[in-house]
């Protein structure tokens, strides 16, 4: 096994999810993590933790999804039970076909996911992460040879965790402070109103709820926007390809969408409920090491130089005590480049410029 896969899984186990001997953990393995499984199972044996694991796959719940008549059971005691009584949940991705269910009718799809709401919030309420072993089909998907891939992973994850922390307690502190956030770049003018909320520092550990590995940003959850905003990171949604989305926002709604392609998805996205014409998070990537999009959000909305905002859900960890954010059934990031001529400014105070921050070098300010 390359050592990679284990010091992969012990960063999971150890930094991000913060296991202790007598956890319940349950390990959700798509089919194309199975060498970052044993690796994991290895690491929980060793710390003395509980383990059940369930197998992910795209192509099983396309078949299951093809196959059913579209009356789903909500939130099926016995799979929310599971949820409710584990600790941990570590979700290890490794997708075969990126697009596996590209054909899945999307009423389907939207039926599937409203009727597992309550299951998605008790795994929400775990000290969950998720992570991604490099597979070919990722690889092919990011345009690049698996050997390639398998090193831009490894970068992007095995990191010093503690040093990007304490960077990012900088952004922290200001977007706690601020009030206002202006994101300016190519097609892009859009205010976010964020007084009152909390800032995470996404460091890739439940310490710092923060639930992805790699992570490498700072997010929170606006209450209010006004403007336009376009998002040039092509992305594939739902098995479908997304370019050049652009969305206009009015007391806090979209009120105006196009995308060069895959609009239908965007429709479908914004059309699942009430929530999803809303932000639930205003997320600002700051992972140097992950220098390249590769059509994975996992990664792509942590990259340094970029913006992502995410229609849908916000997450309870930016909300006050006893505050309700906005709620949907989805949760859909979309990302903008921070470029050339980009700048973000809080209360006026322009913190990052054509895509660094004032205390990087390269910062002319």
């Amino acid at each position: 096994m390359d050592d990679r896969i284990r010091e992969h899984a012990r960063i999971l186990v150890d930094w991000s999810a913060r296991i202790d001997a007598g956890d319940d953990v349950v390990l959700a393995v798509e089919d194309g993590a199975h060498d970052l499984a044993v690796a994991v199972a290895e690491q929980l044996g060793d710390r003395g933790a509980n383990l059940i694991s369930t197998y992910q796959s795209d192509e099983l719940t396309r078949a299951y999804l093809q196959a059913h008549d579209g009356s789903f059971t909500e939130n099926p005691d016995y799979e929310l039970a599971l949820y409710e009584r584990a600790d941990s949940v570590l979700f290890l991705k490794g997708s075969r076909n990126t697009t596996e269910t590209a054909d899945v009718d999307s009423d389907q799809r939207q039926a599937y996911s409203t009727a597992r709401q309550e299951i998605r919030e008790a795994r929400l309420d775990t000290d969950w992460v998720s992570t991604q072993h490099p597979t070919r089909a990722m690889a092919q998907q990011a345009g690049m040879a698996y050997a390639e891939y398998k090193d831009f992973v490894y970068d992007a994850t095995l990191r010093d965790w503690e040093a990007l922390a304490d960077e990012q307690a900088r952004l922290k502190e200001i977007l706690d402070d601020g009030s206002e956030v202006r994101i300016v770049a190519d097609g892009t003018d859009i205010t976010l109103f964020i007084d009152g909320r909390i800032a995470v520092n996404s460091a890739a550990s439940v310490a710092y709820d923060s639930h992805n590995l790699p992570s490498g940003e700072v997010f929170t959850a606006p209450h209010d926007t006004a403007g336009v905003v376009t998002f040039d990171v092509p992305m594939t949604i739902q098995g479908r390809r997304v370019k050049n989305v652009e969305l206009t926002f009015k007391d806090g709604v979209v009120v105006d969408w196009s995308a060069e392609q895959g609009e239908v998805v965007i429709d479908e996205i914004i059309g699942t409920d009430s929530g999803s014409r809303q932000l639930g998070e205003l997320g600002i990537g700051m992972n140097r090491g992950v220098d390249r999009v590769t059509d994975n959000i996992l990664f792509d909305e942590k990259m340094g130089g970029t913006v992502h905002l995410a229609l849908g859900r916000a997450y309870d960890a930016c909300l006050p005590e006893g505050e309700s954010g906005n709620d949907s059934a989805v949760h859909e990031d979309l990302i903008t480049t921070m470029g050339e001529g980009s700048h973000l400014e809080v209360d006026g105070e322009v913190i990052q410029q054509d895509g660094m921050f004032r205390w990087e070098d390269g910062f002319e300010g």
